[in-house]
Protein backbone atom coordinates (compact mmCIF):
# COMPACT_ATOMS: atom_id res chain seq x y z
CA UNK A 1 0.00 0.00 0.00
CA UNK A 2 1.21 3.36 -1.15
CA UNK A 3 0.77 6.71 0.65
CA UNK A 4 -2.53 8.37 -0.46
CA UNK A 5 -1.91 11.23 -2.93
CA UNK A 6 -3.33 14.42 -1.30
CA UNK A 7 -0.69 16.08 -3.00
CA UNK A 8 -2.06 14.97 -6.75
CA UNK A 9 -1.81 11.67 -8.82
CA UNK A 10 -1.18 12.33 -12.37
CA UNK A 11 -3.15 10.06 -15.04
CA UNK A 12 -2.23 10.42 -18.53
CA UNK A 13 -4.11 10.53 -21.47
CA UNK A 14 -4.40 11.52 -24.70
CA UNK A 15 -6.44 14.51 -24.09
CA UNK A 16 -3.46 15.64 -21.26
CA UNK A 17 -3.34 15.29 -17.85
CA UNK A 18 -5.81 14.26 -15.04
CA UNK A 19 -4.93 14.84 -11.51
CA UNK A 20 -6.84 12.90 -8.49
CA UNK A 21 -6.71 14.17 -5.14
CA UNK A 22 -7.67 11.43 -2.48
CA UNK A 23 -7.86 12.82 0.63
CA UNK A 24 -10.60 11.33 3.76
CA UNK A 25 -13.56 13.20 1.72
CA UNK A 26 -13.09 10.74 -1.09
CA UNK A 27 -11.15 11.26 -4.51
CA UNK A 28 -11.31 14.28 -6.40
CA UNK A 29 -10.56 14.53 -10.02
CA UNK A 30 -9.84 17.00 -12.26
CA UNK A 31 -9.11 16.92 -16.29
CA UNK A 32 -7.57 19.27 -18.26
CA UNK A 33 -10.43 21.44 -19.70
CA UNK A 34 -12.06 21.84 -16.27
CA UNK A 35 -13.74 18.73 -15.62
CA UNK A 36 -14.43 17.59 -12.39
CA UNK A 37 -15.63 14.19 -11.12
CA UNK A 38 -15.83 13.12 -6.98
CA UNK A 39 -15.70 9.81 -5.72
CA UNK A 40 -16.50 8.19 -2.58
CA UNK A 41 -14.28 5.41 -1.62
CA UNK A 42 -15.19 2.30 0.98
CA UNK A 43 -12.23 0.03 1.89
CA UNK A 44 -13.12 -4.00 1.58
CA UNK A 45 -14.85 -5.09 4.16
CA UNK A 46 -17.12 -8.33 5.12
CA UNK A 47 -18.46 -7.82 2.10
CA UNK A 48 -15.98 -8.47 0.16
CA UNK A 49 -14.27 -6.08 -3.15
CA UNK A 50 -13.45 -2.15 -2.19
CA UNK A 51 -16.32 0.43 -3.47
CA UNK A 52 -16.26 3.70 -5.60
CA UNK A 53 -19.45 5.23 -5.93
CA UNK A 54 -19.84 8.34 -8.22
CA UNK A 55 -20.88 11.27 -6.29
CA UNK A 56 -20.56 14.27 -8.83
CA UNK A 57 -19.81 14.82 -12.13
CA UNK A 58 -19.57 18.20 -14.17
CA UNK A 59 -18.83 16.09 -17.53
CA UNK A 60 -21.56 13.70 -17.39
CA UNK A 61 -22.53 12.46 -20.71
CA UNK A 62 -19.10 13.53 -22.40
CA UNK A 63 -16.22 11.43 -22.96
CA UNK A 64 -14.49 13.44 -20.13
CA UNK A 65 -16.78 11.31 -17.91
CA UNK A 66 -15.39 8.04 -19.01
CA UNK A 67 -11.78 9.60 -19.00
CA UNK A 68 -12.31 10.92 -15.32
CA UNK A 69 -13.40 7.46 -13.63
CA UNK A 70 -10.30 6.08 -15.74
CA UNK A 71 -8.30 8.25 -13.70
CA UNK A 72 -10.05 7.51 -10.55
CA UNK A 73 -9.82 4.01 -11.28
CA UNK A 74 -5.96 4.14 -11.68
CA UNK A 75 -5.47 6.32 -8.82
CA UNK A 76 -6.85 3.24 -7.00
CA UNK A 77 -5.21 0.45 -8.57
CA UNK A 78 -1.96 2.39 -8.20
CA UNK A 79 -1.71 2.75 -4.36
CA UNK A 80 -4.14 -0.44 -3.12
CA UNK A 81 -1.94 -2.30 -4.12
CA UNK A 82 -3.48 -5.70 -3.00
CA UNK A 83 -7.23 -4.72 -4.91
CA UNK A 84 -7.90 -7.19 -7.45
CA UNK A 85 -11.13 -5.72 -8.15
CA UNK A 86 -13.08 -2.60 -7.44
CA UNK A 87 -16.95 -2.53 -7.31
CA UNK A 88 -18.19 1.18 -8.82
CA UNK A 89 -21.48 2.33 -9.04
CA UNK A 90 -21.83 4.78 -12.04
CA UNK A 91 -25.21 5.67 -13.24
CA UNK A 92 -26.60 6.68 -17.20
CA UNK A 93 -24.01 6.87 -20.18
CA UNK A 94 -20.77 6.35 -17.47
CA UNK A 95 -22.32 3.08 -16.69
CA UNK A 96 -22.82 1.87 -19.92
CA UNK A 97 -19.54 2.86 -21.78
CA UNK A 98 -18.08 0.94 -18.41
CA UNK A 99 -19.46 -2.20 -19.15
CA UNK A 100 -19.18 -1.96 -22.53
CA UNK A 101 -15.19 -1.42 -22.62
CA UNK A 102 -13.95 -2.66 -18.79
CA UNK A 103 -16.45 -3.79 -16.79
CA UNK A 104 -18.39 -6.62 -15.68
CA UNK A 105 -21.83 -6.55 -14.24
CA UNK A 106 -22.48 -7.39 -10.42
CA UNK A 107 -26.06 -7.04 -9.75
CA UNK A 108 -27.02 -3.17 -9.96
CA UNK A 109 -23.28 -2.24 -10.01
CA UNK A 110 -19.86 -3.00 -11.66
CA UNK A 111 -16.95 -4.91 -11.36
CA UNK A 112 -13.59 -3.89 -12.64
CA UNK A 113 -11.03 -6.11 -11.86
CA UNK A 114 -7.16 -4.54 -12.34
CA UNK A 115 -6.04 -6.92 -15.15
CA UNK A 116 -8.55 -5.98 -17.30
CA UNK A 117 -7.64 -2.02 -16.62
CA UNK A 118 -4.58 -2.15 -17.08
CA UNK A 119 -5.08 -3.63 -20.69
CA UNK A 120 -6.81 -1.02 -21.80
CA UNK A 121 -5.18 1.78 -23.68
CA UNK A 122 -7.33 4.94 -23.05
CA UNK A 123 -4.64 5.69 -20.34
CA UNK A 124 -0.90 5.35 -21.42
CA UNK A 125 -1.08 4.85 -24.95
CA UNK A 126 -0.91 8.33 -26.15
CA UNK A 127 -2.27 7.67 -29.75
CA UNK A 128 -5.80 5.96 -29.42
CA UNK A 129 -5.79 5.39 -33.03
CA UNK A 130 -2.64 3.31 -32.63
CA UNK A 131 -4.21 1.12 -30.28
CA UNK A 132 -6.91 -0.37 -32.91
CA UNK A 133 -5.23 -3.67 -34.47
CA UNK A 134 -4.43 -3.31 -37.82
CA UNK A 135 -5.88 -5.05 -40.41
CA UNK A 136 -4.03 -9.18 -40.96
CA UNK A 137 -2.46 -8.98 -44.58
CA UNK A 138 0.57 -11.50 -44.94
CA UNK A 139 3.59 -10.12 -46.19
CA UNK A 140 7.55 -11.37 -46.83
CA UNK A 141 10.38 -10.03 -45.23
CA UNK A 142 13.63 -9.29 -47.64
CA UNK A 143 14.93 -12.26 -46.08
CA UNK A 144 11.75 -14.83 -47.05
CA UNK A 145 10.37 -14.48 -43.91
CA UNK A 146 6.47 -14.56 -44.12
CA UNK A 147 4.77 -12.46 -41.21
CA UNK A 148 2.02 -10.00 -40.86
CA UNK A 149 2.41 -6.36 -42.32
CA UNK A 150 3.08 -3.85 -39.89
CA UNK A 151 0.99 -0.84 -39.44
CA UNK A 152 2.49 2.39 -40.12
CA UNK A 153 4.95 3.69 -37.43
CA UNK A 154 3.90 6.06 -34.66
CA UNK A 155 5.55 9.43 -33.98
CA UNK A 156 5.77 11.36 -30.89
CA UNK A 157 5.26 11.14 -27.30
CA UNK A 158 3.35 7.12 -27.62
CA UNK A 159 3.25 6.49 -23.63
CA UNK A 160 2.84 7.63 -20.46
CA UNK A 161 2.65 6.66 -16.97
CA UNK A 162 3.00 8.22 -13.29
CA UNK A 163 5.70 6.34 -11.04
CA UNK A 164 4.07 6.70 -7.72
CA UNK A 165 7.25 5.51 -6.00
CA UNK A 166 9.57 8.22 -8.13
CA UNK A 167 6.73 10.70 -7.72
CA UNK A 168 7.55 11.41 -11.68
CA UNK A 169 5.85 10.94 -15.08
CA UNK A 170 7.99 8.16 -17.52
CA UNK A 171 7.30 8.34 -20.80
CA UNK A 172 8.23 7.20 -24.20
CA UNK A 173 8.67 9.29 -27.75
CA UNK A 174 9.66 8.22 -30.68
CA UNK A 175 13.21 8.94 -31.19
CA UNK A 176 14.51 11.14 -34.58
CA UNK A 177 17.95 12.21 -36.25
CA UNK A 178 17.39 15.94 -35.45
CA UNK A 179 16.50 15.50 -31.64
CA UNK A 180 18.26 12.23 -30.68
CA UNK A 181 21.47 11.47 -32.97
CA UNK A 182 23.49 12.99 -30.69
CA UNK A 183 22.68 11.87 -27.56
CA UNK A 184 22.89 8.70 -29.13
CA UNK A 185 25.98 9.28 -29.83
CA UNK A 186 27.03 10.44 -26.17
CA UNK A 187 25.64 7.33 -24.97
CA UNK A 188 27.00 5.06 -27.22
CA UNK A 189 30.55 6.35 -26.39
CA UNK A 190 29.69 5.74 -22.67
CA UNK A 191 32.38 2.87 -21.92
CA UNK A 192 29.67 1.31 -19.53
CA UNK A 193 27.10 1.09 -22.62
CA UNK A 194 29.69 0.07 -24.80
CA UNK A 195 31.21 -2.35 -23.06
CA UNK A 196 27.60 -3.98 -23.46
CA UNK A 197 25.96 -2.68 -27.02
CA UNK A 198 30.07 -2.79 -28.56
CA UNK A 199 28.72 0.14 -31.03
CA UNK A 200 30.68 2.86 -30.46
CA UNK A 201 31.43 5.96 -33.32
CA UNK A 202 31.49 9.29 -34.17
CA UNK A 203 28.37 11.21 -34.78
CA UNK A 204 27.92 10.33 -38.86
CA UNK A 205 27.85 6.21 -37.81
CA UNK A 206 25.15 7.11 -35.19
CA UNK A 207 23.55 9.38 -37.61
CA UNK A 208 23.40 6.03 -39.85
CA UNK A 209 22.75 3.51 -37.01
CA UNK A 210 19.52 5.67 -36.36
CA UNK A 211 18.61 6.38 -39.90
CA UNK A 212 18.26 2.66 -40.75
CA UNK A 213 16.35 1.96 -37.36
CA UNK A 214 13.84 4.68 -39.06
CA UNK A 215 13.98 3.40 -42.17
CA UNK A 216 12.89 -0.34 -41.43
CA UNK A 217 9.75 -0.86 -40.43
CA UNK A 218 10.13 -3.78 -38.17
CA UNK A 219 11.80 -1.40 -35.61
CA UNK A 220 10.69 1.39 -33.11
CA UNK A 221 13.78 3.41 -31.58
CA UNK A 222 12.51 5.21 -28.48
CA UNK A 223 13.74 7.72 -26.39
CA UNK A 224 12.57 7.30 -22.62
CA UNK A 225 12.07 10.41 -20.19
CA UNK A 226 11.08 10.84 -16.73
CA UNK A 227 9.50 14.63 -15.97
CA UNK A 228 10.09 15.35 -19.62
CA UNK A 229 14.53 14.47 -18.90
CA UNK A 230 15.92 11.43 -21.05
CA UNK A 231 17.52 8.73 -19.74
CA UNK A 232 17.22 5.99 -21.91
CA UNK A 233 17.24 4.72 -25.34
CA UNK A 234 15.21 1.85 -26.42
CA UNK A 235 15.10 -0.64 -29.84
CA UNK A 236 11.23 -2.10 -29.88
CA UNK A 237 10.96 -4.73 -32.73
CA UNK A 238 8.59 -7.61 -34.37
CA UNK A 239 10.09 -10.54 -33.76
CA UNK A 240 9.49 -12.73 -36.57
CA UNK A 241 11.20 -10.62 -39.06
CA UNK A 242 14.27 -9.85 -36.58
CA UNK A 243 17.67 -11.89 -36.45
CA UNK A 244 16.09 -13.66 -33.33
CA UNK A 245 12.71 -15.19 -34.82
CA UNK A 246 15.01 -18.00 -36.57
CA UNK A 247 16.20 -18.92 -33.14
CA UNK A 248 12.93 -20.13 -31.59
CA UNK A 249 8.82 -20.79 -33.14
CA UNK A 250 8.19 -16.73 -33.43
CA UNK A 251 4.50 -16.01 -33.59
CA UNK A 252 2.83 -13.38 -35.56
CA UNK A 253 2.92 -10.42 -32.59
CA UNK A 254 5.92 -11.44 -30.92
CA UNK A 255 7.96 -8.26 -29.74
CA UNK A 256 11.06 -7.74 -28.58
CA UNK A 257 13.31 -5.15 -27.31
CA UNK A 258 16.92 -4.21 -26.59
CA UNK A 259 17.54 -1.46 -23.62
CA UNK A 260 20.40 1.34 -23.01
CA UNK A 261 20.31 3.72 -19.74
CA UNK A 262 22.21 6.42 -21.12
CA UNK A 263 22.35 8.27 -17.64
CA UNK A 264 24.12 7.38 -14.48
CA UNK A 265 21.53 8.84 -12.21
CA UNK A 266 19.05 6.66 -13.51
CA UNK A 267 19.82 3.53 -11.89
CA UNK A 268 18.88 0.92 -9.12
CA UNK A 269 15.85 -0.82 -7.90
CA UNK A 270 13.30 1.85 -7.74
CA UNK A 271 14.40 3.08 -11.53
CA UNK A 272 14.59 -0.29 -13.00
CA UNK A 273 11.05 -1.83 -11.53
CA UNK A 274 9.87 1.63 -13.52
CA UNK A 275 11.51 1.75 -16.45
CA UNK A 276 11.47 -2.48 -17.73
CA UNK A 277 7.87 -2.84 -16.62
CA UNK A 278 6.16 0.01 -18.47
CA UNK A 279 8.39 -1.09 -21.68
CA UNK A 280 6.57 -4.34 -21.34
CA UNK A 281 3.05 -2.51 -20.67
CA UNK A 282 3.41 -0.68 -23.87
CA UNK A 283 4.37 -3.29 -25.87
CA UNK A 284 1.37 -5.42 -25.34
CA UNK A 285 -1.11 -2.39 -25.44
CA UNK A 286 0.27 -1.33 -28.98
CA UNK A 287 -1.35 -4.72 -30.05
CA UNK A 288 -3.55 -7.31 -27.92
CA UNK A 289 -2.52 -9.64 -30.37
CA UNK A 290 0.90 -9.20 -28.97
CA UNK A 291 1.26 -12.58 -26.17
CA UNK A 292 4.46 -13.11 -25.65
CA UNK A 293 7.75 -10.62 -25.27
CA UNK A 294 11.30 -12.11 -25.82
CA UNK A 295 14.47 -11.03 -25.28
CA UNK A 296 17.74 -12.10 -26.07
CA UNK A 297 20.81 -10.73 -23.63
CA UNK A 298 24.28 -11.66 -23.33
CA UNK A 299 24.32 -15.29 -21.60
CA UNK A 300 26.74 -13.91 -18.94
CA UNK A 301 24.56 -10.59 -18.52
CA UNK A 302 23.90 -11.65 -14.91
CA UNK A 303 22.37 -8.69 -13.72
CA UNK A 304 20.09 -8.40 -16.31
CA UNK A 305 19.08 -11.64 -16.86
CA UNK A 306 18.39 -11.46 -13.13
CA UNK A 307 16.33 -8.15 -13.13
CA UNK A 308 14.34 -9.38 -15.89
CA UNK A 309 13.42 -12.71 -13.67
CA UNK A 310 11.90 -10.26 -11.10
CA UNK A 311 9.80 -8.89 -13.86
CA UNK A 312 8.57 -12.34 -14.72
CA UNK A 313 10.52 -13.28 -17.95
CA UNK A 314 11.26 -17.21 -17.82
CA UNK A 315 13.94 -18.61 -19.16
CA UNK A 316 13.78 -20.48 -22.34
CA UNK A 317 17.18 -21.85 -23.30
CA UNK A 318 21.29 -20.40 -23.98
CA UNK A 319 21.70 -20.09 -27.98
CA UNK A 320 24.42 -18.64 -30.28
CA UNK A 321 23.78 -15.62 -31.87
CA UNK A 322 26.95 -14.88 -34.47
CA UNK A 323 27.90 -11.91 -32.06
CA UNK A 324 27.41 -13.57 -28.71
CA UNK A 325 26.12 -16.29 -26.91
CA UNK A 326 22.51 -14.96 -25.83
CA UNK A 327 19.70 -15.90 -23.23
CA UNK A 328 15.70 -16.33 -24.80
CA UNK A 329 13.77 -14.81 -22.21
CA UNK A 330 10.01 -14.61 -22.63
CA UNK A 331 7.29 -13.14 -20.94
CA UNK A 332 3.38 -13.97 -21.49
CA UNK A 333 0.71 -11.48 -21.24
CA UNK A 334 -1.31 -13.62 -18.98
CA UNK A 335 1.58 -13.79 -16.69
CA UNK A 336 2.29 -9.73 -16.91
CA UNK A 337 -1.17 -8.66 -16.61
CA UNK A 338 -2.22 -11.77 -14.07
CA UNK A 339 0.65 -11.16 -11.62
CA UNK A 340 0.43 -7.54 -11.56
CA UNK A 341 4.13 -7.12 -12.88
CA UNK A 342 3.74 -3.28 -13.76
CA UNK A 343 4.34 -2.59 -9.85
CA UNK A 344 7.52 -4.13 -7.96
CA UNK A 345 7.15 -7.43 -6.42
CA UNK A 346 8.16 -7.26 -2.58
CA UNK A 347 7.71 -3.07 -2.94
CA UNK A 348 9.65 -0.50 -3.23
CA UNK A 349 10.51 2.69 -1.42
CA UNK A 350 8.75 6.15 -2.32
CA UNK A 351 10.96 8.69 -2.95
Amino acid sequence: MLALPQQGYVSVAAGGQWRTVWDDAGLHVQGPQGERQQWDYAAPGAQGAARLALRYDSAVGTPGSYQAALAALDTVFSHRLDARVLRVHAEGRLAATLARRLAQPAGQELDVHVDAFWQQADLWLLDREAARAYPYRPAMSGKGQRHPLRPPKPSGEVYARQIPWLGKVLSFRVATIDQDVERLNRWMNNPRVAQVWEEEGDLEFHRRYLQNLIDDPHMLPLIASADGKPFGYFEVYWAKENRLGPYYDAQDYDRGWHVLIGEDDIRGRAWVTAWLPSLMHYLFLDDSRTQRIVGEPRADHHQQINNLDRCGFAKVKEFDFPHKRAMLVMLLRERFFGDRLWVPQGGVSQS
